[in-house]
């Protein structure tokens, strides 16, 4: 990553994404200073123009952001880090400095795409994912369906814990049998979108 801070004085605007829902929550200013303490600790930390020092985020509030990445941007004269909040971002006690809600969690899906495609890649013995696998296709399709049979009883009842147990295991099973295919759930999302433009 090389970014040019004296493109601005030293100062280059570093916007702050949520790893998982993919929102934007705020937009601060780094120095050298701030993004080598922020890549040290593992916490997002800009350089305060009101204070004129660091600032970690979170510092007073406890509201600190973890790191998961940072990236620069095609001029080497703006900052992405995608960071997991620890509670709300704004100083006003909002989500986000637009006051946006930060509540979606399907971002969650794509962390969860890439666990599945690693434990395909390199298995392990205790990755119950790995065994999957391991016992092939059928196996993996034949999931499926035994979650889906189950989903659908369960729909039948009233009762919302037993349901959203089944959903999400129809859900992480359908991950897998997508990846066993070698398949993307983008491919998937994009024959939606031309369904839903006819």
């Amino acid at each position: 990553m090389n970014i040019d801070f004296t493109k601005m004085n030293g100062l280059i605007p570093a916007i702050v994404q949520d790893a998982m829902s993919g929102k934007v929550l705020m937009q601060g200013y780094m120095n050298e200073e701030a993004l080598a303490k922020t890549k040290e600790t593992g916490m997002v930390t800009f350089f305060s123009r009101s204070k004129d020092r660091l600032w970690t985020k979170g510092e007073t509030s406890g509201n600190f952001m973890e790191v998961v990445s940072i990236a620069g941007d095609c001029d080497g004269d703006s900052i992405l880090v995608k960071a997991n909040p620890r509670g709300p971002v704004c100083h006003t006690g909002s989500d986000t400095c637009w006051d946006e809600e930060n509540t979606s969690k399907t971002g969650f899906i794509d962390q969860l795409r890439a666990i599945i495609k690693d434990r395909k890649n390199n298995p392990s013995d205790k990755s119950y994912t790995a065994s999957l696998f391991a016992k092939g296709i059928n196996k993996v399709a034949q999931k499926v369906g035994e979650e889906a049979v189950e989903i659908v009883i369960e729909a039948k009842d009233d009762n919302k814990e037993l349901f959203l147990g089944e959903a999400a295991d129809l859900l992480f099973h359908y991950l897998v049998l997508l990846e066993a295919k070698g398949y993307e759930l983008d491919e998937v999302m994009e024959v939606l979108i031309q369904r839903h433009k006819k």
